[in-house]
């Protein structure tokens, strides 16, 4: 029987969307106020969702434990109350967007994550503004 479980996270994060390699102008035409130089911070909620087999000893797809673990290790202490520009090297070469976030997630969790389970990463910035990897 293939089932999934998902796991919530929450983490509080700031960042800044812009090129160094652009003018401010352009920065400013394409990020907006997300180009803002004093940074911007978002409460961001993520949910990883995990497909395997259950597993007919335990009933368990993955003991769910396990995958807040990863969440806390990977993310949680990583992103929360940081400055994603600044203070997270993941994002030394890509811009903090919530679709980077998400692919960085995603990467992270996966290089935790035994191999024979699914992982799908829905990483909502906003309540409207949500990102799915992979899809």
């Amino acid at each position: 029987m293939r089932m999934s479980v998902i796991r919530k996270a929450h983490f509080n994060a700031a960042h800044r969307l812009f090129r160094p390699d652009w003018s401010m102008e352009k920065n400013n035409e394409v990020f907006g106020l997300c180009n803002n130089v004093n940074f911007h911070g978002h409460n961001y909620n993520l949910e990883v969702k995990v497909t395997g087999e259950v597993d007919p000893e335990t009933g368990y797809v993955i003991d769910l434990k396990i995958v807040k673990d990863i969440i806390d290790a990977e993310v949680v202490e990583r992103f929360d109350h940081r400055n994603l520009n600044l203070d997270v090297t993941d994002f030394a070469e890509l811009i903090p967007t919530a679709e980077h976030i998400a692919y960085v997630i995603y990467n992270r969790i996966r290089a935790e994550l035994p191999t024979q389970y699914d992982l799908h990463i829905k990483l909502f910035e906003t309540e409207r503004n949500v990102v799915e990897y992979p899809v």
